[in-house]
């Protein structure tokens, strides 16, 4: 297809949140924990984030009304499951509220059962490495499934295993011995914790096929787009993919589908990542300008993966201040997306990061969103962005 030719029949078109980051006050969860540390090095905590635990309809409505078909939410395990073996009814009724609320207005949800955060109870426990973490992963999913999926096609076990992993090497080292600043780009993620993940992952994912097998399970992965800045750096470009990517889209292979999350790429040089050059555009995070790392994304996964698993572009977005940035950001990355789709990458959502401006692990600076919210108040306002993308919804196109 060309990006002026009809999407898909069925393609999802929408936006992505994760409960930390729009709800507020996730209280029994690992990071509120780490928010309020004495010395925490986070600029700030995540508060009330834009209040989405009781906005949500509203949020929902902006957009459906803006003209987009799907949404992808996480639910809140330390909400949940607040202190071990004990299930909030409560809040598995408000998470199935959201699920029905979706499909009340049209849009399809896409549900991840674990954005980054953990209940505070299972971290301390050990976490992902505990002997029973993928037992107790699992019994989540279960319940989740019995109480709050029916209806929903994808469900997401876990957002960026491949992130969570290298988060979980650094706190280790750093608190082990400690590491230099300069030396936190080169800590790969540990064997231990990426086993232990793809373990938690396949546990999950049996118990959700087997509490419902019209379920269609995956999980959702950062693409790095490593790329070599020096001569003879090709072959570290190759094993920094291979450990801090790969293997994570490698162990998805049997499940329905495999998200894809791009936003930028990362320069390498022989000795490993360095920063992004003098000069060089970049976004508030100090990530290269690089909208074609969404294209570079969905071909790399979908030739590890195989031809015969579908792909759904679950994160891809900017963060910037300027508006006009971000559609010019975006109607790129849509185009490298209909390249792919052209070439029969079978890909069957895009999902844009982020439907509100929201809390990004540790500061409310960087703004993704197509929604801006009030700190104060809390409304929203949806920015030009959100009309232009919603039209292309509307109208099943991405240009």
């Amino acid at each position: 297809m060309t990006s002026h030719e009809a999407l898909p029949e069925g393609f999802l078109f929408g936006a992505s949140t994760a409960a930390h980051q729009i709800e507020g006050n996730n209280t029994t969860s690992d990071w509120w924990a780490f928010e309020q540390r004495t010395g925490s090095f986070l600029p700030e905590p995540s508060g009330d984030a834009a209040d989405s635990f009781h906005r949500w309809p509203e949020d929902m409505d902006l957009l459906a009304g803006l003209g987009f078909n799907a949404y992808r939410f996480s639910i809140e395990w330390a909400r949940i499951e607040p202190v071990r073996g004990r299930f909030s009814r409560a809040a598995l009724a408000h998470y199935r509220a959201m699920v029905e609320g979706a499909l009340a207005r049209g849009l399809t949800p896409v549900v991840t059962l674990q954005h980054f955060t953990l209940p505070q109870w299972f971290a301390e426990a050990g976490g992902w490495l505990a002997p029973d973490a993928a037992e107790l992963f699992a019994r989540y999913a279960a319940t989740a499934a019995a109480e709050v999926l029916d209806g929903v096609r994808y469900v997401a076990t876990v957002n960026e295993p491949n992130i969570l992993a290298r988060m979980h090497s650094i706190r280790q080292r750093v608190t082990e011995g400690g590491a230099a600043e300069g030396d936190i780009d080169r800590i790969e993620p540990g064997e231990d914790i990426t086993q232990a993940l793809v373990r938690a992952h396949r546990a999950a994912s049996a118990a959700l096929r087997e509490a419902d097998p019209r379920l269609l399970t995956g999980w959702t992965v950062a693409s790095l787009c490593f790329y070599p800045v020096e001569p003879g750096a090709e072959a570290t470009v190759a094993a920094l993919a291979r450990r801090r990517e790969d293997v994570f889209t490698e162990a998805a292979r049997g499940d329905d589908w495999i998200g894809v999350q791009a936003y930028t790429r990362a320069p390498v040089g022989v000795d490993g990542p360095v920063p992004v050059a003098d000069g060089v555009r970049t976004t508030i995070k100090g990530w290269e300008y690089y909208p074609q790392a969404l294209g570079e994304a969905v071909r790399r996964t979908a030739a590890l993966v195989g031809p015969d698993m579908p792909l759904l572009v679950t994160e891809n977005g900017i963060a910037t201040a300027d508006d006009t940035e971000r559609i010019a950001y975006t109607t790129e990355a849509l185009a490298g997306l209909a390249a792919a789709l052209r070439d029969g990458v079978d890909v069957r959502g895009y999902l844009h990061w982020s439907l509100l401006d929201n809390y990004e692990w540790g500061s409310y600076r960087p703004t993704f969103g197509l929604v801006a919210v009030d700190p104060e108040t809390f409304e929203r306002t949806p920015k030009p962005s959100a009309h232009w993308l919603g039209a292309l919804a509307r109208e099943g196109r991405l240009a």
